[in-house]
């Protein structure tokens, strides 16, 4: 492990995400609600740590090994969610507590969407604007940012591109270099957000709203500016724009850049993990309507609209409500739940498992199957009529039994500090797969819950966030061995 390399990295980009401190201020200055203060100073302090961890080990210039790669990763992660929550713990209002801010800026950095705070209306706009902003600037992962960045500086990026980005898709680069990759996926994900924006806009959303919401919205987030969420605008326009977005949003962005570089949507329907993904969200929607329906919940319009929204919002991990889906009747909450283990695409800003890896794991039982009633026979797994390597399936197989691992001790702790069996299976799973709304306690908010149970849930998220392996990996003892 090369100390000085890492300790380099950390100290620039910690002085690069000091920078995203300074345009609450502006927002503050705009609409002069008296609560600049706290990113002034958050951005001093950011960007002090900074020049102390950079200053000493800046003339080191010794490439990262991959091993570095996944300390960076996490370590940068685990800084960037605490330094995140300075100007919360700093702000008057709202008026949180340690634990409460770490939870609010992790939920917000790995785009969860789980939050602590009420009375949101009542909150100064540099305070609202910032919570947009971190779930903007952790939807396509800040390391992805910063491998365009870093070369510049003189360091590499593949080593943190690849410890981003585990799994079966983590090789695939859009282009030749990786720097020219990491911008490819920023100019797709600021184009999604301006067209989203616009799009508010329009359909009557005032300008702050538009800008924030297209910031949850295309990373996936779920955070509002508002209590009721999107519920609040009582807009079907608005909704059916939500719904477009965060299905764009949940969709592999290669798909998007090799779709508009070739300006065709052929990509779109040659690919079998976005046909799963639209299928699935298609057939949750349309259970969701109907149930809604025959039991007389909403009328057949509002049943349709509240349906299709909260099965894509939920789907997709996206959070955002429009009514308060735990209520509902019957099987449907935990269904919508369950649907989002799926979650978005590979290469997406969605969270869950990633619909591929679902594919796979339901094509490799099926191939079981078959070996059952054909023991002797060759049986192979195929993506888009190619044929996977065995070792790209016991990977996914890890993966799924890690992920289903963690997700039952963290379940188990979560009632042994007290939370019922309901609330502690909705909130692992909400906060594991970047969700935000759970059942139980947690349907409307996490405020309520204990301290203990909020730092598992923020480990949780950064579980979810780097997707098992890269987190996971540190605490084996045969990483540290040399």
């Amino acid at each position: 492990m090369q100390r000085a390399a890492i300790q380099r990295i950390l100290g620039i980009l910690l002085m690069i995400i000091s920078i995203s401190m300074l345009p609450p201020v502006l927002v503050s200055i705009g609409y002069d609600d008296g609560a600049m203060m706290p990113f002034i100073m958050a951005f001093l302090v950011t960007v002090v740590m900074g020049l102390l961890l950079w200053f000493p080990v800046r003339a080191h210039r010794k490439e990262m090994r991959l091993r570095d790669g996944f300390i960076v990763v996490a370590m940068y992660w685990l800084v960037l969610g605490l330094s995140g929550s300075l100007p919360l713990v700093l702000s008057v209002a709202p008026e949180l507590s340690i634990t409460d801010a770490v939870f609010e800026s992790m939920s917000g950095l790995t785009t969860t969407g789980a939050t602590v705070i009420t009375g949101l209306d009542q909150l100064p706009k540099s305070i609202l604007y910032y919570r947009q902003q971190l779930q903007w600037l952790g939807g396509m992962g800040i390391i992805v940012l910063a491998v365009a960045i870093l070369p510049m500086l003189g360091i590499g990026g593949m080593q943190l591109y690849r410890a981003e980005t585990p799994g079966p898709m983590k090789d695939t680069k859009l282009t030749p270099r990786i720097t020219e990759t990491a911008k490819a996926l920023w100019y797709i994900y600021l184009g999604l957000t301006v067209a989203c924006a616009f799009a508010y806009w329009l359909g009557g959303m005032t300008m702050f709203d538009a800008v924030g919401h297209s910031f949850s919205t295309v990373a996936i987030g779920g955070f509002s500016t508002h209590d009721e969420s999107i519920g609040y605008f009582n807009s079907t326009v608005i909704e059916m724009i939500a719904v477009v977005f965060m299905i764009l949003a949940g969709v592999n962005f290669s798909l998007h850049f090799i779709a508009w570089r070739n300006i065709s949507i052929r990509p779109y329907l040659d690919d079998s993990e976005f046909k799963t993904y639209f299928k699935v969200l298609s057939i949750v929607a349309l259970i969701t309507c109907t149930y809604l329906y025959i039991t007389g919940t909403f009328e057949f319009g509002d049943a349709v609209h509240n349906g299709i929204f909260q099965a894509v919002s939920i789907g997709t991990t996206t959070g955002f409500t429009t009514a308060e889906y735990h209520n509902w009747p019957g099987f449907l909450p935990a269904m919508l739940l369950l649907a989002s283990f799926i979650g978005g695409c590979a290469g997406s800003t969605g969270g869950g498992m990633k619909v591929i890896r679902v594919l796979l794991l339901f094509k490799q039982g099926m191939r079981e199957v078959v070996r059952l009633i054909h023991p002797n026979a060759q049986v192979a797994v195929k993506i888009g009529g190619s044929v996977l390597e065995e070792r790209v399936i016991d990977s996914v197989w890890g993966f799924f039994s890690l992920y289903v691992g963690s997700f039952i001790i963290m379940a188990l702790l979560l009632a042994a500090s007290g939370l019922d069996l309901i609330t502690a299976f909705s909130a692992v799973a909400a906060c594991m797969n970047n969700l935000g709304p759970g059942l139980g306690d947690v349907g409307a908010h996490y405020g309520d819950i204990n301290d203990i149970a909020k730092w598992i849930l923020c480990f949780a998220m950064l579980l979810g966030r780097l997707e098992i392996f890269t987190l996971l990996v540190l605490l084996t003892p045969a990483f540290w061995r040399k």
